[in-house]
């Protein structure tokens, strides 16, 4: 993310809304997203969560937080770290910083690291500036799931440790 002064950014943030998120990501998107990450967990043991929010709110911005600073806030706040094999992984899109984000639990993380994680993000981020938000997203959701699949095969009885849902924030 490009310096932006703290008041612009400030606005930038204040005026975003949700409905954004709407306008980006329609209904049937949101369920094609959901339903990728379903499909995608039969083929490994990890878990997938994706969290799209318009803007932060206005005391993350006085605190200076980052979109990276939001994420890992949201990915304790949602427990992904607590999964059985510490193999959650947290998408986040943060509109008005126009931001991706990938938090991976230790046990990922140590194989993957932050390269292949900023990797992902960056032909996301490209992806989102030609106009394909959907496509992004399930692209991310793959990519994760190639990393899981070869460090956590699915197990003979699946579990499904965190919602699937996408949440709006």
């Amino acid at each position: 993310m490009k310096p932006i002064h703290p008041l612009k950014r400030w606005f930038k943030h204040a005026w975003s809304h949700p409905r954004q998120v709407k306008a980006l990501f329609s209904a049937q998107a949101l369920a094609n997203i959901e339903n990728a990450i379903s499909q995608n967990e039969h083929h490994h043991a990890g878990e997938i969560r994706v969290v799209i929010e318009s803007g932060l709110p206005a005391y993350a911005i006085l605190l200076g937080l980052t979109p990276r600073q939001r994420a890992i806030h949201l990915f304790g706040q949602l427990n992904i770290w607590d999964t059985e094999h510490n193999n959650g992984v947290l998408i986040y899109l943060c509109l008005a910083d126009q931001d991706v984000e990938i938090v991976a639990d230790r046990g990922i993380h140590r194989q993957v690291g932050q390269a292949g994680w900023q990797q992902i993000c960056q032909q996301m981020e490209g992806m989102f500036r030609s106009g394909q938000f959907e496509a992004g997203v399930v692209y991310g959701i793959q990519a994760i799931g190639q990393h899981l699949a070869a460090h956590f095969p699915p197990e003979a009885v699946p579990r499904n440790e965190l919602s699937n849902r996408v949440l709006i924030l």
